[in-house]
């Protein structure tokens, strides 16, 4: 089983910036990681794709966040980062991250619990 655990969310104001972190561990070896991503969930609206970053480091953004928000991953630690800035009332959401790839005894797709993220105007 894949833990995946999710930190950084915090209240800030509108113009802020934040860094949002997510590992992945198992108890046993993860042998690879291929998709990693963010996504956020606001009040009364769906889950939405934030941003994602494939294992060869081409990465995907939501128009809304495009300019404003860089992705990145560290392979050696198995961790993805969501550097936010310029941040807007409307990114106010649950940010939850997805990873998925490989074990020594499956594949795995796991989510993480979920950050808060309060943008106030």
């Amino acid at each position: 089983q894949v833990q995946v655990v999710e930190s950084g969310g915090d209240l800030v104001q509108a113009g802020g910036s934040l860094r949002l972190s997510c590992t992945a561990s198992a108890s046993g070896s993860i042998l690879s990681i291929n998709n990693m991503g963010w996504y956020r969930q606001a009040p009364g609206k769906q889950r939405e794709l934030v941003a994602r970053i494939i294992s060869g480091g081409s990465t995907y953004y939501a128009d809304s966040v495009k300019g404003r928000f860089t992705i990145s991953r560290d392979n050696a630690k198995n961790t993805l980062y969501l550097q936010m800035n310029s941040l807007k009332p409307e990114d106010t959401a649950i940010y939850y991250c997805n990873v998925d790839g490989l074990t020594m005894r499956r594949a795995f797709n796991s989510w993480g619990q979920g950050t808060q993220v309060t943008v106030s105007s």
